[in-house]
């Protein structure tokens, strides 16, 4: 029987003499050593074929750590940078943010890096300062290390936009807007970066209210004021913020108030001015002015004598909205500058002045939100302990005011 190919191939012509025919054991050995050639070669191709993906991957991994994505930096790096620490992230996700700004090779050098590093477990959300290319280990020291944090900003509590001077010392304190621009400042290799105040101040008197992220319920106040940078006084709250180094004066200052109005929220604001039958903003105004016009002890009964002389229009004539127009610190305040009119002086006008006049602290919110019950209209600190005496009737007021007079305190009096 023939097979397939026999019958499309040519066939071999006999030449010479007939050949013997062979027997069964030769053509039995003829099969085991072509059994034993195919073994040999299948063999053979075999360990050629191992020989040969181990050159691939030996020599590949050869290649990746002469040539390709390094599993660590090292040296000095290349360049400054600034990252964030958000709230929250974990140790993980801080390696994930230094790898996506090439500070480190790889997530888990930096991990490693930071394994049982209590600093790093603990670390603060913010702003830092690093290198770029850096190994792993530099990147868990320089995060580590509080000199390389930046953009921290903290507002204490009562502080205005402007800087004030103080009359009688000559002392200037930090407004809000300095405070800003100081803590923008950042050196990037050898170049120091800040905003300005100026470009601050330009932005609170020109950007649009929901560019800054004004909250709705400030908008009209906020409008009312025209171009006047003051416009924004007291929607940034007293308090520890991070500010991006690299953000401009308007996204600054856009992410404060937007912080700050949630900060209000969180602590009620909403609902007090709602259960008082005002607006935040004017819970607001008034919690400033019982932060600078009186003590944490008696705050809660400033702010009732302010509601009941809103209640019977009575001028409120705090000396605190006279220096506020005016950019200074003063205890008393002179005839000539109660007598300038300005959208703040209670002396010249009737009811709450036309913003805040700082941005106060929570418990002067607290006091505003829930005033001590009480019929007072006047209160005079008689002596330098700060005691305080509040009364209804204006007779009795004067007494208080002739003790205050006794004790040289005088320009406390109301």
């Amino acid at each position: 029987m023939t097979d397939g190919w026999t019958q499309y191939r040519a066939q071999p012509t006999a030449v010479g003499p007939p050949r013997p025919g062979r027997s069964r054991a030769e053509r039995m050995r003829e099969a085991r050593a072509r059994r034993r050639r195919r073994l040999t070669i299948g063999m053979s191709l075999s360990v050629l074929i191992v020989v040969m993906i181990g050159a691939v991957f030996l020599g590949s991994r050869l290649w990746h750590s002469m040539f390709g994505t390094p599993t660590d930096f090292r040296g000095d790096g290349v360049a400054d940078v600034v990252i964030e620490v958000r709230d929250g992230d974990t140790t993980t996700a801080i390696g994930q943010t230094l790898q996506e700004h090439n500070v480190v090779a790889t997530v888990k050098a930096f991990v490693d890096a930071a394994a049982g590093n209590a600093a790093i477990s603990s670390i603060q959300p913010g702003f830092y300062k690093m290198r770029t290319e850096i190994p792993a280990a530099d990147a868990v020291a320089r995060l580590a290390d509080p000199e390389n944090r930046v953009g921290k900003l903290v507002i204490p509590e009562g502080r205005q936009l402007d800087d004030t001077r103080d009359v009688k010392t000559d002392r200037v304190t930090e407004g809000i807007l300095t405070m800003i621009a100081r803590a923008s400042c950042v050196d990037l290799d050898g170049e120091e970066r800040c905003m300005s105040v100026e470009q601050l101040r330009e932005v609170a008197s020109t950007a649009p209210a929901a560019a800054l992220s004004v909250p709705h319920w400030a908008e009209p106040a906020v409008r009312a004021m025209g171009d006047d940078p003051r416009r924004l006084e007291g929607l940034i709250a007293a308090g520890t913020w991070n500010i991006n180094p690299a953000a401009t004066p308007q996204q600054t200052l856009s992410t404060l108030i937007s912080a700050s109005a949630a900060l209000y929220a969180q602590n009620g604001l909403l609902e007090a001015a709602e259960r008082a039958n005002m607006s935040p903003y004017e819970i607001l105004t008034v919690a400033s002015l019982v932060q600078r016009e009186s003590t944490p002890e008696d705050f809660a009964k400033v702010a009732r004598v302010i509601y009941n002389r809103l209640a019977v229009n009575q001028k409120l004539e705090f000396d605190s909205t006279v220096n506020y127009a005016l950019d200074r610190q003063e205890v008393a305040t002179t005839d000539e500058d109660r007598g300038q009119v300005t959208p703040w002086n209670t002396y010249m006008s009737e009811g709450l002045p036309a913003t805040p006049i700082c941005s106060p602290s929570k418990s002067a919110l607290l006091a505003a939100e829930q005033p001590e019950p009480g019929d007072w209209l006047f209160f005079v600190t008689i002596d330098m302990e700060g005691t305080t005496l509040f009364t209804r009737d204006y007779e009795q007021h004067l007494i208080n005011i002739q003790e205050a007079l006794r004790n040289g305190v005088l320009d406390s009096a109301r």
